[in-house]
C-alpha cells in the first residue's frame, strides 16, 4: 500500500507527463494518443512506473520503443515543471496499460454468450370471494 506522500507525488507525476504527452512532444510520436494511465512510485521517491494508454498507434510495441528512447527528453521536461516542488526527479519506466482492450474483449466475448430467452410467467388469476359472515 502506497503513503500518502507516495499518492501525491504519483498524481503530480500523472498531470504533468499527461500535459507533456499532450502539448509538448507531440509530435515526437506520430499522432498517437498517449494517455497516462497510472503512475506508481517507488517508496523512496526515485523510480516512477508510468502505465500509458496507446490510442491511434499501429504498432504499440513501437511506439513504446519510442517513447522509451526519448525517455531522457520526457525526464527533463517533467524536471522543468516539477522543479520547485520535488527534490528528486525519479526514473521514469514506460508501460503499455492494456485495461481497456482488456475490458473491450471482455465484453465481446461476453456479448457472444447466447442469451436464454425470458418465459414470460403468467400469474394465476385469483379468484376473489364473498367474505363469510359471522353468526
Amino acid at each position: 500500500m502506497d503513503s500518502t506522500r507516495q499518492q501525491k507525488f504519483a498524481r503530480l507525476i500523472q498531470k504533468e507527463l499527461a500535459e507533456i504527452f499532450q502539448r509538448d512532444i507531440k509530435s515526437f510520436f506520430g499522432g498517437a494518443f498517449i494517455t497516462v494511465t497510472t503512475v506508481r512510485i517507488s517508496p523512496d521517491l526515485g523510480v516512477a512506473k508510468v502505465f500509458l494508454s496507446l490510442m491511434l498507434a499501429k504498432d504499440k510495441n513501437a511506439l513504446l520503443a519510442t517513447v522509451n528512447e526519448n525517455r531522457k527528453a520526457i525526464r527533463k521536461s517533467l524536471g522543468d515543471k516539477i522543479r520547485n516542488q520535488a527534490r528528486i526527479i525519479p526514473e521514469l519506466i514506460f508501460y503499455i496499460d492494456d485495461n481497456v482492450e482488456y475490458a473491450a474483449h471482455m465484453d465481446e466475448i461476453f456479448n457472444k454468450i447466447p442469451k436464454p430467452e425470458e418465459e414470460k410467467e403468467q400469474k394465476p388469476e385469483i379468484e376473489k370471494k364473498a367474505p363469510k359472515k359471522k353468526k
